[in-house]
């Protein structure tokens, strides 16, 4: 992450819009998937409160290679402003910490790894998870915040956006429902705990995401448009684009998990949606075209690539839920493809 001016106020932006967030002022909180897509946006909030705010959190990031985590956060101090923790989603170790809170996002969230590592996609939510929540049990920790997502809703006959207790059709024979029916295998285990052990457990299901935290072996349609677009080139869509998708700017989905974190119900799940940003694959590819001028050109894609396609004509979410809980979208679709194009390019 090259971290630019037009980033951090966005970052700034983005705190000031989230309700309670001073509740978590003095806690320790750990966010596995860190340096994710996701991930690195909340993680940035949180330092921006401790260097700005005096907020005074404690953040642990967990993550398979130290170096790797020490490049994405370059400028931010380890041990000073975070502690690393060396954490692997698809192994079940044993965590030497405390934690007043938990976020959990590690997980394969790249289309391309659904076909080719299926088995370690459903490992990394499901025994991942449960490595977190041997910790939260040990430690009595205040509430643990899984990321699932859209997809665990599959496919439906009518058009209206999801809402919580929508629930569809997902074929459990097919290897790339592996994502989805591992994230829906994740969920049940939160609610387990939640009705065994007392754990405070809490749900977000994020549409689809993009921004300038995308790393470049993003294979999500969203990422490999962007970087088309950076790298010069025209936008190259293997589809007709006509799925339907919720579309949010990564700070907005950050916002949303750390409003859920605070103030959301526990044993419930949250929809992460825009409601200026649910378009078709195409109007987000042509929003990018237009502010790049660039064109759109269309090819056929090859098997593999076929393999790793979300299974869903339209996963449009509806986040009344979550914005009953005073959380707001901040950045359109226009402001955040400009803003995301405008910080990878410096």
């Amino acid at each position: 992450m090259i971290y630019s001016e037009q980033y951090w106020n966005d970052v700034k932006k983005t705190a000031e819009n989230i309700p309670c967030l001073e509740k978590l002022n003095g806690s320790s909180i750990l966010i596995t998937g860190a340096t994710g897509m996701i991930g690195s946006a909340v993680t940035d909030i949180l330092l921006y409160q401790n260097r700005e705010k005096q907020a005074g959190i404690l953040l642990y990031l967990a993550g398979r290679n130290k170096q790797y985590m020490a490049e994405r956060f370059s400028g931010i101090e380890i041990n000073k402003d975070y502690i690393f923790v060396e954490y692997d989603a698809t192994k079940n170790i044993r965590l030497e910490i405390k934690a007043d809170y938990i976020i959990h996002g590690a997980s394969n969230a790249n289309p391309a790894l659904y076909t080719k590592e299926p088995v370690e996609t459903i490992l990394g939510n499901i025994i991942g998870l449960n490595t977190l929540f041997d910790l939260a049990v040990k430690e009595k920790a205040k509430r643990l915040l899984y990321i699932s997502s859209s997809e665990v809703y599959g496919n439906k006959t009518n058009a209206k956006p999801y809402e919580e207790d929508d629930y569809g059709f997902v074929d459990i024979l097919n290897p790339r429902a592996c994502y989805p029916n591992a994230k829906r295998a994740s969920e049940n285990l939160c609610v387990a705990y939640a009705a065994e052990y007392g754990i405070e457990t809490v749900i977000v299901r994020p549409g689809h995401i993009y921004g300038p935290t995308i790393t470049q072996n993003d294979s999500r349609a969203s990422a490999q448009f962007t970087w088309n677009v950076l790298d010069g080139h025209d936008i190259v869509m293997k589809s007709s684009g006509m799925q339907i998708r919720s579309y949010c700017y990564v700070l907005d989905c950050a916002s949303a998990i750390l409003t859920v974190l605070g103030k959301g119900k526990s044993g419930n799940a949250y929809n992460i949606s825009n409601r200026d940003s649910v378009v078709s694959i195409r109007m987000f590819a042509e929003t990018l075209a237009r502010y790049t001028e660039k064109k759109i050109i269309f090819e056929n894609p090859t098997s593999v690539e076929k393999a790793g396609y979300n299974l869903m004509s339209n996963s449009s979410l509806n986040a009344e839920k979550l914005e009953a809980l005073g959380w707001k979208a901040l950045f359109d679709l226009q402001e955040g493809v400009k803003h995301t194009i405008d910080c990878l390019r410096r």
